[in-house]
């Protein structure tokens, strides 16, 4: 190989490398924001929002990226836009809004994580399942106690769930 050649292959690699560096970098994660309202009434929720992000090491356009989706106050618009988000698809879903966004979205995905703020009971909507984690606990408890050969649990038998539990 002549100089000249040897030269112009070096810098065609020395310009090539940082495309190829960029190009290996892992995506960055997407959360997905969904809403019942407009934009322009949400202005404090998603400033609050970026606020948390931040405080916890996350900033917006540098290392995770946000998707909004806004129903506009349409209700109905709800379930196409939770889907349109899991298709993108997203790390995890934040819903606001209550009860309508936090049901699309989890009516949209069983395997992305939603977190959600509501003003009713999560477990009555079926938003959250309680007893059906049972047999984790009692698995993480025999994990953490191999020696034990028997527990105890002490609970309401007034409570619906009792039963189940």
């Amino acid at each position: 190989m002549r100089r000249r050649e040897f030269i112009t292959f070096i810098g065609g690699a020395v310009v090539g490398w940082p495309i190829a560096a960029h190009a290996q970098q892992p995506a960055m994660p997407v959360i997905g924001f969904l809403s019942t309202r407009m934009p322009n009434e949400s202005a404090h929720l998603v400033a609050a929002f970026r606020r948390g992000l931040a405080e916890n090491g996350y900033d917006e356009g540098q290392n995770v990226a946000v998707e909004y989706r806004w129903a506009l106050g349409q209700y109905d618009r709800l379930p196409a836009l939770a889907t349109e988000l899991v298709r993108r698809p997203v790390a995890v879903l934040a819903s606001v809004g209550g009860d309508p966004a936090a049901e699309a979205a989890k009516a949209a995905t069983a395997t992305i994580p939603i977190v959600f703020e509501i003003g009713t009971d999560p477990i009555k909507l079926g938003l959250v399942l309680t007893s059906a984690l049972e047999a984790k606990r009692l698995g993480l408890l025999r994990e953490l106690v191999p020696q034990a050969a028997a527990l105890g649990v002490l609970l309401n038998p007034n409570w619906p769930a009792a039963a189940g539990q």
